[in-house]
């Protein structure tokens, strides 16, 4: 659905506004680094976006933007499992329809051709990259180019049911040797309630590499080696695809749904309290304690820093970025639409207010890093960004090379044969096997 500013923005512009439209008046500059004299007055800009309450709160507050500017805005919302369509089929028409695209950052590379960088808007406005943790700000580029602000980003964690281990004298679990005492002493317990749901079934989103990249990651594997050469089917590689497998296997632990589980569905076990632990991104966090959306109170709900294996926790991270189009005629109207649409303070209060415009928003999302930081940001959200930030500050992002889509399919589907049964050594090695075709193919070697 299309939502216009126009229809919902009205009693968003306050005195905070005026203030900083009187003192820049005065300055003769305006806030975010926007340029003054408002030069593009009367463009509109089209904006590209995927459903969420972070980016509502966003659209619900750029009345500032357009009376800062003069610029107009029109968003389109789509919903996440039709995005990465959208998004190909805008880059196929090459017609700049949309300025503004947001998007998965693994659909990058493939998309980089139409994706402006911004690095010389970048200097020329004096925005460092580095206020951003540095998988987040690793994810928003490709080929040593920046192509966006990683304006949707998310840390993982695992969320557990605080009054299942209360009631069991169990601890929140620091490894996954953790997790799986924790799993046995709950089945043991006779609780109507599952230990652990993951998500293996392959969806076509990869879903089920998230939790494995921590593994491999952690054992001190990577996903390929100096050579691009694919390292997953190392020794290393394969006892830590081994024990991701052996979660649902061999241990016992899972939801025994995990097999056909994608992402949503693990969730969902877990707010309807069928389940009592389950690793994902830190922006479930507010539907886990929403009434509207879950069985659980906030009492209920606690969480830590993704476990460590082998004594060593290297997370998964990823962001939606917003980039230009390079299709777009209205490069420099949608440039200061990003600088608008990044800055701190935006970010802060998107996470801390929760009413604009009417409409009740609640989101955890930040990406600065002063912001995951901040005392205030971290006390309207339950400390969840101080754990999201120790999280981050060993982390990694998927491969950034346009071939990623169709080896990272292969991987997932080997991931799911596994966890139905099949040979881990033989499913991954012969994922390596194919990928090395397709790498050659490209011209890696």
């Amino acid at each position: 659905m299309t939502l216009s500013r126009r229809d919902l923005v009205a009693a968003v512009a306050g005195a905070a506004l005026a203030g900083c439209l009187a003192g820049a008046a005065v300055a003769e500059e305006l806030p975010y680094n926007l340029k003054a004299g408002k030069p593009y007055a009367g463009t509109e800009i089209n904006i590209l976006s995927v459903v969420t309450p972070q980016f509502d709160g966003l659209m619900l507050r750029d009345q500032e933007f357009t009376e800062l500017t003069g610029i107009e805005t029109n968003w389109t919302f789509i919903p996440f499992t039709a995005l990465q369509e959208k998004v190909a089929s805008v880059g196929v028409a090459a017609d700049g329809s949309f300025d503004v695209v947001n998007y998965l950052d693994s659909w990058g590379p493939p998309n980089a051709h139409w994706l402006q960088p911004i690095d010389d808007w970048l200097q020329r406005d004096g925005i460092s990259m580095e206020r951003y943790p540095a998988a987040f700000a690793k994810s928003a580029s490709f080929d040593g180019k920046v192509l966006g602000f990683p304006l949707r980003a998310h840390a993982m964690l695992v969320f557990y049911r605080k009054d299942v281990f209360d009631d069991l004298g169990l601890a929140a679990p620091q490894s996954w040797d953790d997790v799986i005492a924790a799993g046995e002493k709950i089945r043991a317990s006779g609780k109507d309630i599952e230990p652990l749901a993951l998500y293996y079934h392959n969806d076509g989103n990869r879903q089920n590499l998230f939790i494995w990249l921590n593994f491999l990651w952690s054992a001190g594997a990577t996903v390929f080696d100096e050579n691009m050469k694919p390292a997953w089917a190392s020794d290393a590689g394969i006892k830590a695809t081994e024990d991701y497998i052996a979660l649902h296997t061999k241990r016992n632990v899972t939801n025994p749904a995990s097999l056909s589980f994608v992402e949503q569905d693990a969730r969902q076990s877990f707010m309807q309290g069928k389940s009592a632990m389950i690793p994902v991104w830190w922006w479930a966090y507010s539907s886990m304690i929403n009434p509207k959306s879950s069985v659980l109170g906030k009492e209920q709900v606690a969480f830590t820093g993704l476990p460590s294996y082998q004594g060593r926790s290297v997370s998964y991270a990823i962001s939606m970025p917003f980039s230009i189009s390079k299709y777009s005629k209205n490069q420099e109207a949608a440039w200061e639409f990003l600088k608008w649409l990044s800055n701190p303070e935006m970010d802060k209060a998107n996470a801390t207010v929760r009413e604009v415009g009417g409409k009740t928003i609640i989101n955890n999302v930040v990406t600065h890093i002063a912001n995951l930081q901040d005392p205030e940001v971290n006390a309207a959200n339950d400390n969840i960004q101080k754990a999201a930030w120790e999280s981050l500050k060993e982390s990694d992002i998927m491969p950034q090379i346009p071939e990623w889509p169709e080896i990272g399919d292969l991987l997932s589907a080997a991931i799911a044969k596994a966890a139905a049964g099949g040979d881990v050594r033989e499913l991954m090695t012969g994922a390596a096997e194919r990928t090395e075709k397709i790498l050659k193919r490209a011209g890696y070697y």
